[in-house]
């Protein structure tokens, strides 16, 4: 297939993982980058060969050479960002989280029902390598029946962006949620959220939010199952883990104790340690390359979601391709508004559970 979508990345930080990726894509055009601090701007621009730049996210959505924008920017721009750029014409990719209240998810949801265009939240969970080898097992009948999955995401946000201090930690869930529900193929019915701990005092103060880690179960809509996860972001002693585990009626998979280690599959009641295969046959030949390196790789360019999250599992190449080639196939990309909309609003909700002490609320119809 010849057609390219002509493509603009928002947002450099860790948004400059993806210009090499649809730079390589067969389906891409990689056409113009924006971020609001020029001289950043022009030094990836120059290192990339990138030549349309716009310091002004308003100003690239006018631009009628471009198909879709690929946004990147800290968590309070992503829903007006996304509401613009889709009323704009505009489809739309979105790092996590789609928004930051039930409200504004629903007008990304309304957005992209009225233009018609795409939306995907770029999820890495969901694209790992370790999530394919588990969606593998799935597959293959070799887990049987899913009987519950539980995950767990612990990262220490000291030394990042200011509007980090003191997030709620169900504020940033989706890293957990992502796992359980698209591996249960369900969505989300209704959680029950508790909070635990206690951060500093002087965190506490920008969100009104006292809880150290936050631990939710979720009951999943026109199913049996239910699902677990757990977060923390201060104040709390742990290697940084984006985990999740399945347990079926055949096989059950744990996530390693330690980074790097093998995570251990059970056959009945028979432990075994196995290794988790690249899935980088699953891409076109030329972006292959990224899911073992990248941007981040060079020593000066190291951003703290990529050192902290160990490349994010290879994910990034299976977004990218995910969001080109459901516009070139003309389809719901995965996850699409709907499914980001609800996974979001998870941790939305739950932790409004959590301040009202475990109270059980139901997630809202998108």
């Amino acid at each position: 297939m010849d057609k390219k979508v002509n493509i603009a990345i928002v947002g450099l930080g860790f948004g400059a993982e993806f210009i090499p990726i649809y730079q390589n894509h067969p389906n891409a055009n990689l056409v113009a980058i924006c971020q609001r601090t020029k001289e950043k701007l022009d030094k990836i621009g120059d290192t990339f060969g990138v030549e349309k730049r716009y310091t002004d996210f308003d100003e690239l959505i006018k631009d009628d050479d471009i198909e879709a924008v690929h946004i990147n920017t800290p968590i309070h721009n992503h829903a007006p960002h996304s509401i613009s750029a889709l009323k704009a014409g505009k489809h739309v990719a979105c790092t996590v989280p789609m928004a930051t209240t039930v409200d504004e998810c629903k007008q990304i949801v309304e957005a992209q029902k009225a233009v018609g265009k795409k939306y995907m939240m770029m999820e890495t969970t969901v694209y790992s390598r370790e999530f394919l080898y588990v969606k593998q097992l799935r597959d293959s009948g070799e887990l049987g029946r899913i009987q519950f999955l539980r995950a767990a995401h612990h990262q220490e946000m000291a030394g990042w962006p200011g509007y980090w201090e003191g997030l709620p930690p169900m504020h940033y869930a989706t890293h957990c949620v992502g796992p359980c529900l698209a591996l249960s193929g369900k969505l989300a019915e209704y959680v029950s959220c508790f909070g635990s701990g206690r951060i500093a005092e002087n965190l506490i103060a920008k969100y009104n939010s006292p809880f150290a880690i936050e631990t939710c179960h979720i009951k999943l809509k026109d199913s049996d199952l239910s699902a677990e996860i757990t977060r923390s972001l201060f104040n709390t002693a742990r290697q940084y883990v984006e985990s999740f585990d399945v347990y079926g009626s055949k096989m059950s998979y744990e996530w390693q104790q330690i980074e790097h280690e093998d995570p251990v599959v059970f056959i009945g009641e028979e432990p075994k340690r196995v290794h988790v295969p690249d899935f980088a046959h699953l891409l076109p030949e030329p972006i292959r390359q990224f899911t073992t390196k990248g941007v981040y790789d060079m020593e000066e360019n190291k951003h703290l979601s990529f050192i902290q999250g160990s490349g994010h599992g290879g994910s990034h190449p299976h977004l990218a391709h995910e969001f080109i080639m459901s516009i070139i196939e003309d389809r719901d990309p995965f996850p699409n508004a709907q499914q980001s909309a609800n996974w979001t609003c998870v941790g939305i909700i739950a932790h409004e559970s959590a301040m009202n002490g475990g109270q059980i609320m139901k997630l809202p119809e998108f």
